[in-house]
This record gives structure tokens, C-alpha cells and sequence, in this order.
């Protein structure tokens, strides 16, 4: 029988099941934050922050990845959860909402699993987008069927690394807010990139099959000044894996060669505007790195990107190109049972 908590004395129920149940019995159901900051000029630190609460599982963690200096940054902080999910504190990691959709308080205490600890605020310097809901099936089971916000905004604050303390001053980044299934051994490929311009952020969530077929693409260019965001209409990507000499490399089973990323990307947005992209960066952080070197490794990652679009803004990105079965950017299968077939 479900158990009624004190979550369920809010009227924010969805389905008719106390708050412990949630749409999908799935052990990869999760609803999760996901915060990334870098500055806002020039290549250097990245941190990202990460909380989530797996439905199934009866447990919480949050993730401490990306890079300072030429350190990998890299922690996972767990917890059980027993109705306490709008609980944001994991071991040494607390998030607090002081003003929704606007400000957002972020907290690493030190500690010996604490490879950064920081003291940063998030503001928002756009207004929040909301992706349509997205879905893709094996056959008949469920690999992806989820629902998505993003929010570009100016990071403030310190973190401190072996003893070293940096100051964090208007760093760019965006926020993320997800809730649904996402089996990230059996996704093909999907590209996510939030693109940081004085004008405001251009973002967009991709998903393709292994045959380069278009699963999904929604995404917006949201201004700085925080009025409406506007709908990603089209997306096209001509992006190569580099090796640490600039040349281009194929991903081939597990990235070995890997140590950039370049290309453009096209956006076309909601009433013709068409603003191309050239882009040229490093790894923030490589999934292989997180993850045992089988055929369950997530493969790409996280890379921090330089910027200039064709109308001649420049800025600074994160690329997010991630997947485990892709004939351009992963072609030799980390796994099996990939959509549509499942085979």
C-alpha cells in the first residue's frame, strides 16, 4: 500500500497516488536539478552541480563533476529518501530555492568527500523555458519519455580547490529542471547545448536514432532582458571530435583519442531568424570518466566551448553530446536493445 507523507498535505498532486508514486514505475524515473557555470570570456574552471531523487530506487544523490584547472572535479553524495524528496540536501551538497525562478542558493560544505567546496548563488538573467515533453520507445518499452525546463542566469560566490579559494564573479551558466524517464544505457544520442551571449542564451535539446534520424529538437533563444523566450523551429549540427593536436578523430568504442570538439551548429528560431554557430572547445568533463570502461560507459560528455555567431556575437558554450550508439559521434555500439527496435 502507499504511504502518505507530508508531502501529500499540498495540493501539488499529478496523478491520483500519493507523492512516493510517480507516472512510470521505473527504476530509471528521476526528477533532477542540474546547474553548470564557466566564465564568461575565456576558457577556464567549470563546476557543475547536480541533485536528483530517483522515484523507484528510494534514494536521492548529487553529482559534483567538471574541472579546476587540470584537476577533474568528480564526487557522487547519496541518500535514502522516506518522503522527504523536497529535501535538497545530500551529504555535504545543499540547494535552496529562495526565490523561485529567480534565485537559487547552492552549498558544498567541506569535508574529506568534498572535492570542491563553494558558496555560490544562482540569479537568472532570463526568463525559464519549458520544453515539450519528449518521448522515444524500444518496441514497447520506455528509453525516454520526459519533460524539461531550462534557465540561463550569473553565478556569484567562491569555491575552493587543495586549499586554493577563487572568487566567482557574473560566471555564465544555466539551470536545469527534468522529471521523468531517461535510460541512459540505451539512449542513441542526444545534444544538449546552452549557448551564453550578451544578448541572451540560445539552447536547444536534440535527440537522434543510431541512423542520424530525428527523434526530437526543442529549444528557444531567450533573451537577457527576460521577456519571452523564443521556439527553436529547426536545428542542424556538423560538429567533429578533435584529437589534442586540433585534427579531427572518430569517437571509435570509447573516446581513447578524444580531447575536443568543433564545428557549427544552426538554429533556426520562430519567425525565420537563422543564427549559425561556430564553436571550438575542450572536455569539461568526460562521461568515461565517471562511469567503468564496459559496454555500459556513458560515451562524450560535457565540453566547454568558445563561441562567434554568424551575426558576429561572441561567447562562451557548453556542448553536451552524449550517447552510447550514433553513426557520426559514437559508431561502434557501447551496449544493445537501441531504439526504435530494440534490438
Amino acid at each position: 500500500m502507499a504511504k502518505f507523507t507530508a508531502l501529500d498535505e499540498r495540493f501539488a498532486h499529478q496523478i491520483p497516488e500519493p507523492f512516493p508514486n510517480v507516472v512510470h514505475y521505473h527504476q530509471d524515473w528521476r526528477e533532477s536539478l542540474f546547474f553548470i557555470m564557466h566564465q564568461r570570456d575565456k576558457p577556464g574552471d567549470v563546476l557543475i552541480l547536480t541533485l536528483a531523487h530517483f522515484a523507484a530506487r528510494q534514494e536521492m544523490d548529487s553529482l559534483q563533476l567538471g574541472r579546476v584547472g587540470d584537476s577533474s572535479i568528480m564526487a557522487r553524495h547519496a541518500r535514502k529518501v522516506d518522503g522527504d524528496q523536497d529535501d535538497f540536501r545530500v551529504g555535504p551538497i545543499t540547494i535552496d530555492i529562495a526565490e523561485p525562478l529567480k534565485r537559487i542558493h547552492l552549498t558544498a560544505s567541506p569535508s574529506a568527500v568534498t572535492p570542491v567546496s563553494f558558496d555560490i548563488t544562482f540569479t537568472a538573467r532570463t526568463a525559464p523555458y519549458q520544453l515539450r515533453r519528449g518521448t522515444m520507445k524500444a518496441k514497447h518499452e520506455i528509453i525516454w519519455d520526459q519533460s524539461h525546463m531550462f534557465q540561463s542566469g550569473t553565478y556569484n560566490g567562491s569555491y575552493t580547490h587543495n586549499g586554493e579559494t577563487h572568487r566567482i564573479d557574473n560566471w555564465w551558466g544555466q539551470r536545469d529542471h527534468s522529471w521523468g524517464v531517461r535510460s541512459h544505457a540505451r539512449c542513441p544520442m542526444w545534444m544538449w547545448m546552452p549557448i551564453q551571449l550578451e544578448e541572451g542564451m540560445l539552447s536547444v535539446w536534440h535527440w537522434e536514432y543510431p541512423n542520424g534520424a530525428r527523434v526530437y529538437t526543442d529549444g528557444c533563444f531567450a533573451p537577457a532582458d527576460g521577456s519571452e523566450p523564443i521556439p527553436v523551429i529547426d536545428f542542424q549540427h556538423d560538429l567533429q571530435w578533435q584529437n589534442a593536436s586540433g585534427q579531427a578523430v572518430s569517437y571509435e568504442k570509447f573516446g581513447d583519442e578524444v580531447a575536443g570538439l568543433a564545428g557549427t551548429v544552426v538554429f533556426t528560431l520562430q519567425g525565420g531568424r537563422k543564427i549559425l554557430v561556430e564553436a571550438n572547445g575542450r572536455w569539461a568533463q568526460r562521461y568515461s570518466a565517471i562511469t567503468n570502461r564496459t559496454d555500459n560507459v556513458l560515451g562524450g560528455g560535457l565540453s566547454e566551448m568558445q563561441v562567434r555567431t554568424s551575426d558576429g556575437a561572441t561567447g562562451t558554450a557548453i556542448f553536451e553530446i552524449t550517447g552510447q550508439y550514433h553513426h557520426k559521434y559514437f559508431p561502434i555500439a557501447r551496449g544493445s536493445g537501441f531504439p526504435p527496435d530494440g534490438v
